[in-house]
């Protein structure tokens, strides 16, 4: 069993930056990856970032590149997503989750990921 805990979410002006952290709590050694995912309301839960576990190979979405950047900390089991330059349409809530099956294959949806943190506020001012 895993857990996940957010932190780092609040108000920010559009143009600013946040940095977002997603503890993980349980073995994680044999997991693929941590993913980001946002959720905006009245709308489907979308991919942002995903990072993997050993090698760091990292993945992001079109409408991300470029203004945030996934990293981890393996010694402290916490991967982190920074975010700048951020827009009013970024305006969300920020969940992480963990994929334990090892693979790259539909990275981007939901569904692939087996453990999921409560979620953080990210909103966005114009």
């Amino acid at each position: 069993q895993v857990q996940l805990v957010e932190s780092g979410g609040g108000l920010v002006q559009a143009g600013g930056s946040l940095k977002l952290s997603c503890e993980a709590y349980g073995d994680t050694s044999s997991s693929f990856g941590v993913g980001w995912f946002r959720q905006a309301p009245g709308k489907e839960r979308d991919f942002v970032a995903l990072i993997t576990w050993s090698g760091g190979i990292t993945y992001y979405a079109d409408s991300v590149k470029g203004r945030f950047t996934i990293s981890r900390d393996a010694a402290k089991n916490t991967v982190y997503l920074q975010m700048n330059s951020l827009k009013p349409g970024d305006t969300a809530v920020y969940s992480c989750g963990i994929r334990v099956y090892y693979s790259a294959n539909y990275y981007h949806a939901p569904a692939e990921y087996d453990y999921w943190g409560q979620g953080t506020q990210v909103t966005v001012s114009s």
